[in-house]
C-alpha cells in the first residue's frame, strides 16, 4: 500500500499530548483523521487520551486474545490506541482497536509515500477507512531505515499518557518505548507472564525491577489508567440535585476520578492531614463518588 493523500500537520495541530512531549518532532506528516491536541490537566470529559500498546514482533500463542481483552476493556472511553504498525503485538493492538470501535494511530518509521508491504499495508488501509490515522516524522519519500524505529518509539510515547507493554523479550523495541515513557515520568505498565516464557521475559524484568506496574487482569486496565466508569454521577449532576461538595472534596475528586488510590498515596499527593483526608473521603463516599471494600484502597468512580 502507498498512501497518496498524506499532508503536513501544523505544529498547533499535533495530536494528543505530542506538543507537550520533550520528544516532540520538528515536523509531522499524517494521513487520515487526527484527534485534537490535548493537555494533561484539561477537561477530561472532552479529551481524547492516547494509550500506547506495544510489544514484540514475535508474540506468544495467546497474544491475539490478550490484546483483544486489553483493548476491549477501554470500550466506551476516550482512549486512542497508539502503536507502531509492526508485525506482532503492534498490529494485534491496532486490529483489536478496530474491532472495539476505538480510534487508533499508527506511527511509522518511514515516509508515508513509501510502500507499506503485505498485511501491514492492508491494516493501514483499514485504519484509515475506519477514521484512524497514520503518521510519520519523516519526509514522504524517506524509506525505512533501522535507526528510524527507535526514533519512532519516542513519538509513540510522546502521544500517549501511558504505555502498556503486552509481551516483550529481554531486548526489544517495546522496551525502548517504555524507556521514553519513564523518562517523561508517564505511567508504564506491563503484562506479567510465566517466568520461563521468552515473550514475557522483558515484561517480567520490568516488573521485577519495579519500573513498571503490573496489569494482572484486563478488566483492571481501565481503572489503572484513570478512566471514569460509565453511568456514574458527575459533580454537575450532584449540584443540580442539591448536593454541594466542599471545595477540597471537589479538588481531590477532580484530580483522581477514575483512579484507585491508597490512603497513603492520597496523603502524599494532596498533603492533607489524616483527619481532614478521612472527612473528605467520607464526604465522597456519601455522595456516591468513591467506595472502598477494605479501607485501604479507594476507587473514585464518578462520571466523566
Amino acid at each position: 500500500m502507498i498512501i497518496t493523500n498524506a499532508y503536513a500537520v501544523s505544529k498547533d495541530r499535533f495530536p494528543l499530548l505530542l506538543n507537550e512531549s520533550k520528544y516532540c518532532p520538528k515536523q509531522l506528516y499524517a494521513a487520515g483523521n487526527l484527534p485534537p491536541p490535548t493537555t494533561s490537566d484539561g477537561d477530561r470529559s472532552v479529551q481524547y487520551t492516547g494509550i500506547a500498546m506495544i510489544g514484540t514482533r514475535r508474540p506468544g500463542y495467546n497474544a491475539q486474545e490478550l490484546c483483544r481483552k486489553l483493548v476491549n476493556s477501554l470500550r466506551g472511553t476516550k482512549a486512542v490506541i497508539v502503536s507502531g504498525l509492526a508485525q506482532g503485538i503492534d498490529s494485534l493492538c491496532h486490529e483489536a482497536a478496530l474491532e472495539a470501535g476505538l480510534p487508533t494511530i499508527a506511527v511509522l518509521g518511514q515516509g508515508l509515500s513509501t510502500n507499506i508491504e503485505g498485511s501491514r499495508g492492508d491494516l493501514a488501509w483499514r485504519i484509515l477507512d475506519a477514521g484512524g490515522a497514520i503518521i510519520s516524522e519523516y519526509e514522504p519519500d524517506e524509506p525505512a531505515y533501522k535507526g528510524h524505529f527507535a526514533s519512532r518509539n519516542r513519538i509513540i510515547s510522546g502521544l500517549s499518557c501511558a504505555s502498556i507493554i503486552v509481551q516483550s523479550r529481554e531486548k526489544g523495541g517495546a522496551l525502548i518505548t517504555g524507556d521514553y515513557c519513564r523518562r517523561e515520568k508517564k505511567p508504564l505498565f506491563a503484562v506479567p507472564g510465566d517466568f520461563d516464557n521468552e515473550v514475557a521475559s522483558g515484561t517480567n524484568l520490568l516488573l521485577d525491577k519495579g519500573v513498571a506496574k503490573p496489569v494482572f487482569r484486563p478488566e483492571s486496565l481501565r481503572c489503572l489508567l484513570g478512566f471514569p466508569k460509565d453511568g456514574g454521577q458527575s459533580l454537575s449532576q450532584l449540584a443540580s440535585a442539591g448536593c454541594e461538595l466542599s471545595p477540597r472534596a471537589k479538588e481531590l475528586f477532580t484530580k483522581v476520578n477514575g483512579f484507585r488510590k491508597t490512603f497513603d498515596e492520597l496523603q502524599a499527593e494532596f498533603h492533607f492531614k489524616s483527619g481532614e483526608l478521612l472527612a473528605i473521603l467520607t464526604e465522597l463516599e456519601i455522595a456516591g463518588l468513591a467506595h472502598t471494600d477494605d479501607n485501604l484502597q479507594f476507587q473514585f468512580n464518578g462520571a466523566a
